[in-house]
């Protein structure tokens, strides 16, 4: 007796999570750094934004990349995700009186962490598109570079990762955008260096 086997393939029809991740990560950025570049103050459209775009923004994007089995995208966009909710916390729970403000070098450690972490990444987009290299290249910048302007007290290292973190968060915009519209055109409308 003959036996035949099928092999049915299944379309992955999800929608790409990546633009969402990518543009709460960019919008959210750009705006604290208008902060950091000395435009404005800390104040409740940072911190709304921190927990609701680049916060929960990110990590239901980072959910959704793991569905499509994106190790890379998962750990970065929930990372960073998280990243906006603890920035968020430590600026508020000491306002709420929960606990003492962290200290200047305190904050230095905790941007030099995130800047090692994104540092790591970065050699993960080496296999990606140019858009992600800049991306992450400008976001460890940036993490360093805050680190240095909490560790020195110098408030003109902080202002110049303001300017640096408006760039990198632009990128990120675009990137995510550029997903986007290059999806719904099927040509490439804004063009991000795949490699």
């Amino acid at each position: 007796m003959e036996t035949t086997s099928h092999v049915t393939v299944l379309k992955d029809s999800t929608a790409n999570p990546a633009p969402l991740g990518l543009c709460a990560f960019g919008m959210t950025t750009v705006l604290l750094n208008f902060h950091n570049a000395g435009f404005f103050e800390m104040n409740s459209m940072i911190l709304g934004m921190g927990i609701f775009y680049g916060g929960l923004a990110q990590v239901i994007a980072g959910v959704l990349e793991s569905k499509k089995g994106n190790t890379f995208g998962t750990t970065a966009f929930t990372s960073y995700g998280f990243f906006w909710l603890s920035l968020v916390a430590l600026i508020v729970m000491p306002k709420l009186g929960w606990v003492e403000a962290a200290s200047k070098s305190a904050m230095a450690a905790y941007l030099a962490v995130w800047g090692v972490f994104t540092l790591v990444l970065f050699v993960g987009t080496l296999r990606s598109s140019k858009a992600l290299q800049f991306i992450f290249g400008s976001l460890a910048l940036l993490f360093f570079l805050l680190a240095a302007g909490d560790a020195t007290g110098n408030e003109e290292i902080t202002r110049i990762a303001g300017y640096e973190g408006i760039i990198c968060g632009a990128s990120a915009i675009y990137t995510g955008l550029a997903e986007v519209l290059n999806e719904v055109y099927g040509k490439t409308v804004l063009p991000i260096g795949h490699k």
